[in-house]
């Protein structure tokens, strides 16, 4: 056979490494041997399966694959992303809009001219831009192996693979495209727990509760709209109580997810006989594909959200989305919109917000100067400054009145008057089938009638109608990249010159600064003493600009990870110190508000808290900077079956470390906080793996009385996990530390057991409810026989006394609230058992 050299040209796209996995399949590529050894043959129009090393495509052959799938259902190679724009992709060969399941850097295309995809000698696959620089590339350098055996093909199953040998399976590949998914899933191709599929704003990935979820990620809110956040998991058919987090949708049309998930397509059928693909649209709604035979149009035949204005972020603030029947943003009553070409960016007030730094008791009361617009079937989800349930309207409405914060209250008739005061207004709908409604706050000399919602009507006054934006989430993607990027041609002379001269002055600017930096610090220089001094202070808690926390971050690029409180990304700050940046998620209250509790928070300070070096806080962003801890966290120790086992040193030092930061939180700072959500995942490790806590001071700060057990705070909301949650929780008391107490007694004997307790299960199979668990803990309280309990990867190798002590405690802060013991006896209690030389190892 005469081997090709075929020439690829792909779009620009930003520089990401993707680093193949531990054990991945390798699979072969023939490599065919040319028979000219300085001339390059063209490609024939019959594209190949496999290259090898050397092969390329240039943009300019766009209309020729790069690579086919054995069968054909496959291609691979440049498709078109916009004027003058490629983006390397793969996608069903016969499908009528050539829709892309995988792209290199997507949303970042090439230029249409020199660009090219070459699959490299050392094995490999980059794409280039039309300068020559290297934009994407697969870092398979070698393979492990012999560079010049590596291959690169396009599977049957649409799997984009570089290996050295095509018959073995896909696990030990050097380097696939199934583990990087873009937007879209084809059958057989798994999504994990690593994965997620990216469309814009919005994403389908597993949560740290295992659950399957979609999430929008904007540039100023985060938050969860499938399954409803309303209800929890179990009301939503899903299980937290899983720990492979995955997902596949197979060729007959069946997804199916380890959290209980399970769709089916509505021409659910026999398997490859007809096309499938799943894919998260940028209107945020995931939807299954089937492929027309005969014209190659994709059918919906299966979609999560079945209200499309029930996805968050369609509208952006101060709007309210539609569906008559196409998505239409309007803005609410005394809003304009900010954009027309983008209704994303929302709407802003037509008259001057209330300014709440400056409200005091001097100023009229807030009844005289604001009245209410009201807008039937219509909500804004989120954003809650408080509940309140059982009240009259009246009540509701004179609350919004006293809150400076209250830009709206919500008041629904649910067998009770349920009261909801609005702190921002996002993630508006309106729909006939929505029984609630919802008051805007207005100035009082407002003429709301002059912009209003179609759904609207001002107290008093009548509305008119204004005309909404119509909305086309799937019209044409916003493309990265500069203005020259995508250029062809043109006469840019005249800027060349104006550039030059701004360059020339911009030199000058330097250089005088310089000089006269030199000049005043030679005069007036610092003792380095002083200098020290100054550093240790301003290096303490302080507030961060947003745009600091954004360098310092690389806008916001290594996750470390997520949870309900908000995403945390690694960060350097301040020369070189290493933090963790969390940007908060649905924080109530102004500035105002969040800079008194950091003034609090940022007073605690304990060996076994993290530390947090400061915040920030600029309108919407609210970010916290914290110390970064280098171990993780510890139920990645835990419950991680592919590490060691945790030592039982470890576990008891932790333990202990534990319950001395709580009780410190409870009894000894400044201010008495309850935690609220005590779990593995918030218990972070050092390097000598000390436990540190995270997390702490992000529910509500209790009151002195309420911290160690007087008589508790009321919070709008149920904080906490499942698996974790006391039980008064669910009975709408108030709440005090005895919630921690409890939680902390579950992660006692998870570190005893090494494995969640709530995956505890009978011989049957059946999940044991706690009543269970304390009556087989009780046992071996009365027994001493505590063998049974301890995680069996120890090998018998843990102290007995210490993991009795351990478990006799854990069922003490199971008990009913009022018997529980405080963070301090337990951690005395703990204290007590450590007081021990070399603890002696037991076997059974």
């Amino acid at each position: 056979m005469i081997g090709r050299s075929v020439t690829i040209i792909l779009p620009p796209v930003r520089a990401r490494a993707q680093r193949s996995g531990g054990n991945m399949a390798r699979y072969g590529i023939c490599l065919v041997a040319s028979i000219f050894l300085l001339a390059v043959v063209p490609c024939p129009s019959a594209a190949q399966h496999t290259l090898g090393p050397g092969s390329s495509l240039s943009v300019e052959d766009h209309k020729r694959p790069f690579l086919t799938s054995p069968d054909g259902t496959f291609s691979c190679g440049f498709q078109e992303a916009g004027e003058n724009a490629f983006s390397f992709s793969i996608w069903y060969t016969n499908a009528a809009d050539k829709a892309a399941i995988w792209t290199a850097n997507p949303g970042a295309p090439v230029n249409g001219r020199r660009s090219r995809i070459s699959f490299r000698r050392d094995g490999t696959l980059a794409l280039a831009d039309a300068n020559g620089t290297t934009v994407w590339e697969t870092n398979t350098s070698g393979g492990g192996g012999d560079a010049a055996a590596l291959t690169v093909s396009l599977l049957d199953s649409g799997n984009l693979v570089i290996s050295s040998d095509p018959s073995s399976s896909t696990a030990a590949a050097a380097w696939q495209s199934f583990d990087w998914p873009t937007d879209t899933l084809v059958p057989t191709q798994p999504l994990t727990k690593r994965m997620k599929l990216v469309a814009g704003y919005f994403s389908l990935y597993y949560d740290n509760d295992n659950v399957l979820r979609l999430l929008y990620d904007g540039p100023e809110i985060s938050s969860i709209y499938w399954p409803s956040p309303e209800r929890d998991p179990f009301k939503n058919g899903r299980t937290t109580y899983n720990s492979s987090r995955v997902g596949v949708l197979d060729s007959a049309g069946a997804f199916v997810s380890s959290d209980n998930l399970g769709v089916n397509a509505s021409d659910l059928g026999a398997a490859g006989e007809v096309k499938r693909r799943m894919a998260i649209g940028q209107d945020g709604n995931v939807r299954i594909y089937s492929m027309d035979a005969s014209t190659g149009r994709w059918d919906v035949t299966w979609a999560a959200m079945a209200q499309p204005c029930n996805v968050h972020g369609l509208c952006g603030q101060n709007a309210v989305c539609e569906y008559q029947p196409s998505l239409r943003c309007s803005c609410a009553p005394g809003y304009e919109i900010i954009n027309p070409k983008d209704w994303r960016e929302g709407c802003k007030p037509m008259f001057r917000p209330a300014n709440c730094s400056l409200a005091s008791p001097e100023k009229p009361p807030e009844e005289r100067r604001f009245k209410f617009v009201k807008m039937p079937h219509t909500d804004f989800y989120g954003y809650d400054l408080w509940f309140y349930q059982s009240v009259t309207f009246e009540y509701c409405k004179k609350a919004c009145l006293q809150m400076c914060q209250c830009v709206a209250f919500s008041y629904r008739l649910e067998g009770q008057g349920s009261c909801y005061p609005k702190s921002v207004l996002f993630n508006g709908f309106t729909s006939s089938s929505f029984a609630g409604v919802i008051y805007l706050k207005v100035p009082i000399d407002f003429n709301a009638s002059a912009a209003a919602h179609p759904a609207a009507t001002a107290q008093n006054t009548t509305t008119s109608t204004t005309t909404g934006l119509s909305c086309n989430p799937n019209g044409p993607e916003i493309i990265q990249g500069s203005t020259g990027t995508f250029g062809t041609s043109g006469n840019d002379a005249k800027w060349s010159y104006l550039f030059a001269f701004a360059g020339v002055l911009g030199i000058l600017d330097v250089i005088f600064i310089a000089t006269s930096w030199w000049f005043l610090s030679s005069k007036q220089s610092i003792p380095s003493s002083m200098e020290a001094g100054y550093r240790m202070v301003t290096g303490q808690f302080r507030r961060f600009t947003y745009r600091e926390l954004k360098d310092a971050t690389g806008n916001f690029k290594e996750e470390l990870g997520r949870g309900g409180s908000g995403v945390v990304y690694r960060g350097v700050v301040d020369e070189g110190k290493v933090v963790a940046v969390k940007k908060l998620a649905n924080v109530a209250g102004g500035d105002e508000e969040f800079w008194a509790e950091m003034a609090v928070i940022g007073r605690i300070n304990h060996i076994n808290l993290v530390r947090i070096w400061g915040f920030c806080s600029q309108g919407k962003h609210k970010l916290l900077v914290y110390e970064y801890v280098e171990n993780e966290s510890l139920d990645r120790h835990l419950f991680d079956t592919g590490r060691a086992a945790l030592p039982w040193r470890e576990r008891y030092r932790i333990a202990l470390g534990t319950a001395r930061g709580l009780a410190y939180l409870h009894h000894e700072c400044l201010e008495w906080v309850v935690h609220c959500d005590v779990k593995p995942e918030n218990i972070l490790l050092t390097r000598d793996f000390d436990a540190k806590i995270a997390d702490f001071g992000l529910a509500k700060l209790s009151k002195r009385g309420a911290g160690a057990g007087g008589d508790g705070m009321e919070l709008s909301h149920m904080r906490g996990t499942t698996g974790y949650m006391a039980p008064e929780w669910a009975l709408n008391v108030p709440v005090n530390a005895k919630v921690d107490v409890y939680s902390f007694g579950i992660v006692l004997l998870e570190m005893v057991m090494g494995c969640r307790v709530s995956d505890q299960t009978t011989a049957g199979g059946e999940r044991l409810e706690m009543s269970q668990i304390a009556q087989v803990l009780r046992q071996v309280v009365d027994t001493g026989d505590v063998v049974r309990l301890v995680d069996g990867r120890l090998q018998g190798q843990f102290n007995p006394r210490q993991a009795l002590e351990m478990v006799r405690i854990s069922l003490s802060c199971m008990e009913e609230r009022s018997s529980r013991p405080t963070m301090d006896d337990v951690a005395q209690a703990l204290a007590a058992c450590d007081d021990e030389d070399e603890h002696p190892a037991y076997r059974s």
